[in-house]
């Protein structure tokens, strides 16, 4: 099964991959950056936007450069209050090449509220950054979440969840279509 991801995130590939394993034999997954056409720390609905822009401007590289794929996926993190609380969440969206799409999101995390306006302002990292001290590692692979969870969960673990969410449709597609 091939696979393109629309970023070079490697912590991100992994749990993509991990994700796809869990369901698909053979899986293949390329990352090729692509824009998110929204906001650099998305708030509320570009969250899914974002994701939903990349997969699009990902199958738009993948036409142009003759590239052929089974699936194509995106994951967008953010920030939303959309109950009522902050949160970060990540928001994955999948497509195949009839267009049929599911989304996903991860376990989200709750943002301390004296923090809120500076990761609106900014971004999730930056602000993390000032807080703990710049980690390429958490950068790279792991995330912010390892940091605050004290090595329990990584960012690869939220994007397998997310991915693991967005498969429900396709693993039971008869069900859903």
């Amino acid at each position: 099964m091939k696979i393109l991801i629309a970023t070079k995130n490697q912590g991100k590939i992994e749990g993509a991959r991990k994700a796809l394993e869990t369901y698909f034999d053979n899986v293949e997954i390329e990352g090729i950056p692509v824009e998110s056409n929204v906001n650099e720390q998305p708030v509320n609905d570009e969250i899914y936007n974002g994701a939903k822009n990349r997969v699009k401007n990902l199958k738009e590289y993948a036409q142009k450069n003759n590239k052929e794929a089974d699936l194509y996926l995106a994951i967008e993190s953010g920030i939303t209050n959309s109950l009522g609380r902050w949160l970060i969440t990540n928001i994955a969206v999948i497509e195949d090449n009839s267009d049929f799409e599911s989304y996903g999101t991860s376990p989200s995390f709750p943002v301390p509220e004296k923090l809120v306006q500076d990761v609106i302002d900014t971004n999730l990292s930056e602000v993390m950054d000032k807080v703990f001290t710049k980690d390429e590692e958490r950068h790279n692979r792991g995330g912010g979440i390892q940091l605050l969870t004290h090595e329990e969960i990584s960012r690869i673990d939220l994007t397998k969840m997310a991915f693991i969410m967005a498969l429900t449709k396709y693993i039971n597609e008869d069900k859903w279509k």
